[in-house]
């Protein structure tokens, strides 16, 4: 199976400019631990809860003023929507993550690969439990 097959597509995101705050609130309502920071195809970076916790709000920064590029990773783990989906559950294992970023080859974002898409659409039990154990070992 392909990661295309089993990614979320088209997923929400923020352009830089948006608050902290804006980010965390987008979070919320999504119900989702990060979201893309860019234009929407190309992208600059990505918050995660823990961004704004570690580089935002222990700094003491006021989450209505500061930007979410003040806040955000903008070294982006990301794999290829035509690679396997064994290429994603090894990478999740060996980075430690529980999603990834999903390009096409003019890396434009795609799709985000999530722990619940691999539960969801993959259908395999193993390859799940795999990936979460590796995930979760440290």
């Amino acid at each position: 199976m392909l990661i295309k097959d089993a990614m979320t597509p088209n997923p929400e995101y923020i352009t830089p400019d948006k608050t902290v705050q804006q980010a965390a609130e987008r979070m919320r309502d999504l119900d989702v631990g990060m979201i893309p920071v860019g234009d929407g195809v190309k992208l600059k970076g990505i918050i995660t809860d823990r961004d704004i916790v570690v580089r935002s709000t222990a700094e003491g920064k006021d989450p209505k003023e500061a930007e979410a590029s003040s806040a955000m990773t903008p070294d982006i783990l990301y794999l290829f929507e035509d690679q396997e989906l064994d290429d994603a559950v090894q990478t999740m294992k060996d980075k430690q993550v529980r999603r990834i970023i999903i390009l096409n080859r003019d890396k434009d974002m795609t799709g985000v690969l999530a722990m619940a898409d691999l539960a969801n659409r993959s259908g395999d039990e193993s390859e799940i439990a795999e990936a979460l154990e590796g995930v979760s070992e440290h």
